[in-house]
């Protein structure tokens, strides 16, 4: 069996629901801090606690055969980060810390860990590489670092072999609308974006128009999350055939401006979405694209939902369905 830490979350919930068309029993754990249990399948065992609980990871571990985590359980806002730092340290890597005590605690060997391309930073040349320098502009992204790392040092010492998948932008949703991503309040692009048509927002702001890109718009790597779903599927199999430790990017390879996503939006809705150009951000890179060269030779793992078009249009079905998310 699987345990899945975070598996009410918006990724989280559509790896549990991939999990169960492959005939597995995933229990979940899940604060519900920013996790929806409607999310959860009903197929899958659901515990509502925090991983920093250790005796909630024991009796879980005890209880159920597990064999391997998925480890989704995060907070994961940049700027909030900047805002609350020592949140995001306790939350993020003492949660890291405490899994793996209890993983060792329970001989329970394969960690898929849910990384980002936050660990990167700014980086200097795009498409970005595996290779990169580590630089973090923020403290979600340090955090994201120094799990990686915990995993590093920690897996050779006691047996744990781990895939860190390192995140460009995920979006969309499971294609009839049913799962979808629903945050409160949402930080996300398009998700953002479709508020305007849906009537929540009146026009979408856009940070930075003369940035040294086609459009002058910053460009971004979307993939869409059932995409997302199978490389760890696909990361969870190389580990369980005896794979060793690695880490790799996980984006589409192409790029897409902000200015296009909004123009695709209004292709997708057929209606025309105001937009606002206000001054940069800090920390926000003019592109960020990656490579999944290394993904695709070492999991098998190419993309294949991940056209813009189509992770706008299913988003577009979920958020049309349910304006309001799950509980609301």
């Amino acid at each position: 069996m699987i345990l899945i830490c975070g598996g009410a979350g918006y990724v989280g919930s559509h790896m549990v629901r991939a999990l169960v068309a492959q005939g597995e029993k995933p229990v979940v754990i899940d604060s519900l801090r920013t996790g929806h249990k409607a999310a959860v399948h009903p197929d899958a065992v659901f515990v509502q606690g925090d991983i920093r609980d250790r005796a909630t990871l024991d009796g879980i571990l005890a209880g159920y055969p597990i064999d391997a985590v998925i480890h989704f359980a995060a907070s994961t806002q940049v700027g909030e980060s900047v805002q609350k730092p020592l949140e995001y340290f306790n939350n993020n890597v003492l949660g890291m810390q405490t899994l793996l005590e209890a993983m060792v605690a329970h001989s329970v060997r394969n960690l898929v860990f849910s990384s980002s391309a936050a660990v990167y930073g700014d980086p200097d040349t795009v498409p970005v590489t595996e290779d990169a320098p580590h630089r973090p502009t923020s403290p979600y992204g340090e955090t994201k670092r120094i799990m990686e790392e915990m995993m590093r040092w920690v897996g050779p010492a006691h047996g744990i072999a781990s895939v860190s998948l390192r995140y460009f932008n995920v979006a969309g949703a499971i294609a009839d609308g049913s799962l979808g991503e629903a945050h409160f309040p949402e930080s996300h692009l398009i998700p953002l974006i479709l508020q305007v048509p849906l009537g929540r927002r009146k026009q979408i702001t856009v940070f930075g128009d003369d940035y040294d890109t086609p459009d002058g718009t910053c460009i971004r790597d979307y993939i869409h999350v059932e995409d997302l779903a199978d490389a760890h599927i696909l990361a969870l199999a190389y580990l369980r055939n005896g794979g060793r430790s690695d880490a790799v990017n996980l984006g589409n390879g192409a790029g897409f401006s902000v200015k296009e996503v909004i123009a695709t939006a209004e292709k997708v809705v057929g209606k025309s979405i105001p937009s606002r150009i206000e001054g940069r951000r800090a920390g926000d890179p003019a592109r960020l694209v990656a490579s999944s060269a290394k993904a695709e030779a070492v999991l098998g793992w190419k993309p294949t939902r991940s056209d813009l078009e189509n992770i706008v249009a299913t988003a577009w079905n979920w958020h049309a369905k349910h304006p309001d998310g799950y509980e609301r």
